[in-house]
């Protein structure tokens, strides 16, 4: 398999160190805006198979020539959603698979954006499955730790391990440190901070779509392997799309 990565940061740079490991990955190509950065992605897994390139994840121009450059089987989007729809458009106009761990963008309600949705995480990629459906290519969407498995755990507890499921909650919790650092998160800053201050989107049988306050339905829930209790607070994520 030939893939190329957009974005050599925290998470691309552990996707490169994971695929290093497998041996259906026949080359690698790391791209980053900040050449510097995806050569030493590369640099650190010594393997003759990856290879760095500069690009804009935020020019399409740029995207779809790269693209058509390295002539990958897949793109793996590891760039803050910001980027998301370049991406995902390059992709689809160059016919190329696509994997990413973010889906594109909400817009809050407009009048009320604390009880209604407005544009939904993931509503552009959506809107256009027709399209990839006729040019016979996949998009495989949020797909990273949370969303992505979360989601694979949820359906997998609801096909296997229980007749009935009543609810599902995403609870998210940790006691990662990293020293030196007060608040180190493991992914984008900027992303961080977005999908904390956008209003949480919830699904209902019955009511359907709907949105709360940011940090609303405050809960103290005891994380097991140590963690131990963590306040947890509603934000807006993609698992329920």
């Amino acid at each position: 398999m030939k893939a190329l990565i957009i974005g050599a940061g925290g998470v691309g740079a552990a996707i490169v160190n994971i695929a290093s490991r497998k041996s259906f990955i026949t080359s690698m190509v790391v791209a980053d805006r900040t050449l510097s950065r995806a050569e030493a992605a590369v640099a650190r897994v010594k393997d003759a198979r990856f290879a760095a390139a500069e690009v804009n994840a935020a020019e399409l121009e740029d995207l779809r020539a790269l693209i058509r450059k390295v002539k990958p089987d897949v793109v793996v989007n590891a760039v803050d959603p910001r980027f998301v729809m370049p991406i995902f458009l390059a992709c689809e106009i160059e016919n190329t698979n696509y994997i990413d761990m973010a889906m594109s963008l909400s817009r809050p309600h407009p009048h009320y954006p604390n009880t209604e949705t407005g544009v939904k995480l993931g509503d552009e990629q959506f809107a256009r499955d027709w399209n990839w459906k006729e040019r016979d290519i996949f998009a495989l969407v949020g797909m990273g730790i949370e969303p992505g498995m979360s989601d694979v755990f949820a359906r997998y507890a609801s096909d296997h391990l229980f007749s009935r499921l009543d609810s599902i909650t995403i609870m998210d919790g940790s006691n990662l440190t990293v020293e030196g650092y007060e608040f180190a998160p493991s992914f984008s800053i900027w992303t961080t901070i977005e999908e904390c201050l956008n209003p949480p989107l919830v699904w209902e049988d019955g009511r359907g779509w709907f949105t709360t306050e940011p940090f609303s339905e405050i809960e103290t829930f005891d994380f097991p392997e140590g963690i131990g209790p963590v306040e947890c607070v509603n934000v807006e994520h993609e698992e329920v799309v």
